[in-house]
Formats: structure tokens, sequence, C-alpha cells
């Protein structure tokens, strides 16, 4: 099989493609880095069966070539982390529903298996947990620029399964809770790498809000795993599923497990959610998925306990940060 993944370069496209080539299919990455990265990659450009391009999804020719070359679309690139939407709520909008709509389009044309991520954001301000996939999507005022990206991703959801009714595009929307692991970066506010990195540095660890707000946190081999299942089975196609783990912890139990499994002094401290990102930010005070579905249609679930996620994190830091000291030592044994 031959499968086209946009976003290809950023943290869960990258774990994709090496699970793809490792199990022999051949595998085309577009991505133009504006979140992504060439350092994600640079492992699998040896492979003969992976090519890589350059490039934006609005290259509506080159789009056009790569999907009439592919069996399977994965659709990854988007806008993502709270502090881009907050601070790029236009990029946001265009980026997700106008990149969407190109490769809807263009798939539609060859009739390809388009799988498209979305996000356990659209649920909004839904109270009744475990989100289930039938459940009403409670959205904050236009006027909170917030919920901008969750809208944005129900759009893409509405698009995704309209050509799936209308034209019998096969399509599957995916919506991944908080996906976590090695390569993900803090850089758009993402939480465990952050939390990990400060308490490596020593620095202060910075909770958002009171802490209280609750999350389940996804190893990123679980969610691939879910979604080449997904992929591999045709009862999916039309279908909307969760994939995610089930261990929910609030953000200041998170604080506190990090230090513990990093053995860090680092200090706690709270920042308000209106210096953190706008006056008036409105959050998400629960975020557990139920993932019975993904269950009844892969037999999977996703359950790498959070600590060996931590953990696997850490190691990631850590390794990333031993070239550099390395570095260090050799200039300062020159002296």
């Amino acid at each position: 099989m031959r499968y086209l993944i946009t976003g290809g370069a950023g943290f869960i496209g990258s774990h994709l493609a090496e699970k793809l080539l490792g199990r022999g299919d051949r595998v085309v990455l577009l991505d133009n880095l504006s979140t992504g990265s060439v350092e994600n990659i640079r492992h699998l450009k040896s492979s003969d069966a992976m090519e890589y391009h350059l490039d934006t999804i609005e290259n509506r020719q080159l789009v056009a070539e790569l999907v009439d070359d592919a069996d399977v679309i994965v659709h990854l690139a988007a806008a993502v982390g709270v502090k881009l939407i907050v601070e790029s709520p236009v990029r946001t909008i265009e980026t997700n529903v106008n990149g969407t709509q190109m490769i809807l389009e263009a798939a539609c044309k060859k009739r390809k298996l388009v799988l498209t991520a979305s996000t356990s954001e659209v649920y909004g301000k839904n109270t009744n947990v475990p989100f289930h996939e039938d459940a009403d999507l409670v959205l904050g005022a236009t006027t909170k620029g917030r919920w901008s990206y969750a809208a944005s991703k129900a759009l893409d959801e509405f698009l995704a399964l309209s050509y799936w009714k209308e034209k019998k595009l096969p399509v599957i929307v995916v919506r991944l809770f908080n996906t976590v692991g090695p390569r993900q970066t803090g850089r758009y506010g993402m939480v465990l790498p952050n939390f990990v990195k400060s308490a490596l540095d020593g620095a202060p660890i910075s909770i958002y809000g009171d802490g209280k707000q609750s999350r389940c946190f996804c190893d990123v081999r679980d969610t691939v795993e879910g979604l080449v299942r997904l992929m591999d089975t045709d009862r999916s196609i039309g279908e909307v599923v969760n994939v995610g783990n089930t261990e929910e912890i609030t953000i200041e139990g998170l604080a506190h497990k990090v230090k513990e499994r990093t053995h860090s002094n680092s200090s706690i401290e709270y920042i308000p959610y209106d210096q953190a990102y706008e006056p008036g930010f409105e959050d998400m005070m629960r975020r557990v998925p139920c993932v019975d579905k993904l269950h009844a249609l892969t037999g999977f679930r996703p359950q790498t306990p959070l600590t060996e996620i931590i953990d696997r994190v850490t190691a990631f830091f850590q390794q990333k940060s031993a070239p550099v000291l390395a570095q260090k030592v050799a200039v300062n044994g020159s002296d």
C-alpha cells in the first residue's frame, strides 16, 4: 500500500510513517515545516520506500499528483496547540478548513480513502464525560477566539462526512485525545513536554489556571496503532472514532507526577489563564474519551500507563541534550 501523509514531518506523522514503513508499506510525506521538523524524519530518509516533499497542501497541482499516486491519504496537517490558536486565529481557521477541503476534493476525484484527524477539542464545554462520538458539541461564544480551533475542526468533520454521504468518498474521522511521546515539543503549549523539560532543567513548572482541569494522555505508539487498525478495516469508513487513553489526571497531578519521575527539585507555579493566553480564556475542565467504538471496530484500546509515557518523554529530552553536554565538555576541556 502507498500512503500519503500530510503533516508527515510532524510529531504524529513521523511516528505513523515509521510504523507503516516498518510493516512494508510505501510512504509519501508532505509538510511545509510550519510546525513539523526535518529532524523528526531524518532517520527515515535512507528508506527507499519513503519520499518527502517540503511544500504546502495549498499547492493544488502537487497535491493532485500525490493523491493520484496514493492508495490512502492520512490528513494530519493542521494548526495545532492552544498557544498558536490564540495567537494566530486566522491561520488556524484557514489552514484547517481550506487544507481539509483541498485534500477531500483531490481524493474525491479518484475515490481514495481519507483518514482525517480531528480533536477532542470539538466536545468543547460538554461536561458529560466520558465523551461519546455522538455527544453534543458545546462550543463557547465566537467572541472567545480559543474556540476557533474546535469550530474549524468540527467543520472539517462535517466536510469529510458530507463527502462520504453525498459523493461516496470513503473517509474516517478520528478525534485524538492529547497524544504525547518522543519528538513532541512544547513550542505551542503542549503541556507534557513543557513540564518534563522544565523539570529536567530545574526550572519552575508552570501550570495555567488552578491545575484542577483534567486530561487523558495517550502514547503516540497507541495513537498510531489505532489509526493503522482503523485504516485496515472497511467497517470504520464513514465513522467518527475517539482515539485516546482513559487514564485521567489533573494538570496539577501531572506536574507532581513529572517531578517524581524525573527526580526534579523544580518548583510549581500557577499562572492565571488571562496572563498565559488572553483575557476571558475558557478551558475544558475534563477531557475523557470513551473508546468502546475504537475497540469494537479494531479490537484495540490504548493502555500505555502515564508513568511509562513520562519516562519515554524524559528519555527523549535527555538523549537530545546529551550531544550538547558532550560538546560543552569538549570545549571546556580544551581551554
